[in-house]
């Protein structure tokens, strides 16, 4: 049954409970064990089809909040990361149909005599990474139910760091302010798997974070959205795999998508992080890794582990599988916590209709009345963390999630903040505004989607020297 809520009469109360629910509505940092391990912390996922429903377009992004003048060594994919893009389909299980299992591999360096004075630049003794040669390439291996695993990408040598105008000409033997093209040659076609990207990117998300962290300490209200706002995640980077599907590949028949809405052809998209079980730090330095793969981090909708989870089972909920949702944390689900939170801050009392079995929430991620009512029916055992997205339908969140394509080149097509926002708040998908409502680089019209990385040598977060 669908719930209808009041509003809330209190606007300050409301102006409290939107800007917490901004603050988690990506996943940088969201739980306590995955902060310490960022290399394999899923930041945020984008999943959609266009209008013409050829292709699924994919961004995973991982790595939170990369300073760009972070050197010498900067940021980079870890070898010891199983990256994994997961996809189910339909409304029978939320096993997956079809896995990308991305696994990246860093050149070694070679060491070299520093007393050799005719020694060239290059190996390993030098300060400047970027001087050492060493580089990091990627494959891919598909997995699909019932077949054996096909590699379908092998040696792709992944973007290196943004670094500086003379790192462009030195390092990477392109024009100074080359780097923005020259990053798009690590766009690698797949044949008919597709194309592939991986590297360093700006981060997509915009939110006010210092506030939000300071017991949302913010002035504002539903109606009057905050004018003094600050995009906390503006000027930092992350690290992306972005991909373009065909569809056919992932319908199940081999045929392309019947345009309209379906179940059958619905997918539940997520995206996690795994390293393996045993680790053993040798005296030399080196690490030596065995065991099963144990996931460390997850990501479907840009809501669930940051707002609707416990404290007390954010480590948990990074573990375990969608499948698993319901029966794990089915009262975390329909009884938000972050409703609560805001009572014992705001110390003020919220209705029992916002607090409680919320399971217009559950409709809502369950595409029941989107794109028309009654479009879809997804059961509770079919229902988890996934990013659904109907191959059948242009895609608009929360049917999949687009970037960019907003009004203006630096906004989304939607503002997932103010959705989620106001789908707590209202029960509606409309309405509310947290007070960030564009990205600080204009998005890009192909792969891979996000916006190029900022630049280290001079648009790194420092300040001039008095």
């Amino acid at each position: 049954m669908r719930l209808r809520h009041r509003f809330i009469g209190a606007s300050a109360a409301l102006g409290f409970l939107a800007t917490v629910a901004s603050a988690n509505a990506s996943s940088h940092r969201e739980a306590p064990a995955i902060s310490f391990d960022p290399a394999a912390d899923n930041t945020d996922l984008w999943a959609w089809v266009p209008p013409d429903l050829s292709m699924l377009f994919l961004v995973a992004a991982y790595n939170p909040l990369e300073e760009p003048s972070g050197g010498p060594n900067f940021n980079k994919f870890s070898d010891d990361v199983l990256y994994q893009i997961h996809i189910a389909r339909g409304d029978q299980s939320l096993e997956d149909a079809v896995t990308y299992d991305i696994r990246f591999t860093t050149s070694p360096i070679m060491r070299v005599d520093v007393t050799d004075k005719t020694a060239a630049p290059g190996g390993g003794k030098e300060f400047f990474s970027q001087l050492s040669g060493q580089t990091q390439t990627y494959s891919i291996v598909k997995r699909e139910a019932g077949m054996a695993p096909v590699t379908i990408a092998s040696g792709v040598p992944v973007a290196p760091s943004n670094i500086g105008p003379r790192t462009n000409v030195v390092a990477y033997k392109i024009a100074a302010n080359g780097y923005d093209a020259f990053s798009q040659t690590f766009v690698k076609d797949m044949g008919a798997e597709g194309q592939v990207f991986a590297g360093p990117r700006d981060d997509g998300f915009y939110v006010d974070l210092a506030r939000i962290f300071d017991l949302a300490n913010f002035a504002g209200s539903i109606t009057t959205p905050v004018t003094s706002a600050v995009d906390g995640v503006a000027g930092f980077n992350c690290h992306a795999i972005a991909m373009a599907i065909p569809t056919s590949k992932l319908t199940g028949t081999g045929k392309a998508p019947t345009a309209g809405p379906s179940d059958a052809q619905t997918l539940g998209v997520w995206a996690s992080a795994s390293r393996r079980k045993v680790s053993i730090l040798r005296h030399d330095g080196t690490i030596d890794s065995d065991g099963p793969w144990v996931q460390v981090s997850r990501l479907g909708l840009p809501l669930i582990n940051e707002a609707v989870i416990g404290l007390q089972d954010k480590d948990k909920y990074n573990r375990t599988t969608p499948a698993t949702d319901v029966t794990n944390f089915g009262g975390y689900f329909l009884n938000p916590i972050i409703v609560r939170d805001y009572e014992v801050v705001a110390q003020t009392t919220v209705p029992d209709s916002l607090k409680f079995n919320r399971t217009d929430i559950l409709d809502v991620i369950n595409l029941k009345d989107i794109p028309t009512t009654g479009a879809h029916n997804f059961g509770l055992s079919v229902t988890g963390d996934v990013l659904r997205v109907d191959l059948g339908v242009a895609s608009s969140f929360p049917n999949g999630r687009v970037v960019g394509h907003g009004a203006n080149p630096n906004q989304d097509q939607a503002d997932v903040t103010d959705i989620e926002l106001s789908l707590l708040l209202t029960g509606k998908t409309s309405g509310i505004s947290d007070g960030v409502n564009s990205n600080d680089k204009p998005f890009l019209t192909q792969i891979p989607f996000l916006a190029s990385p900022w630049e280290g040598a001079t648009q790194g977060h420092g300040k001039p020297a008095p």
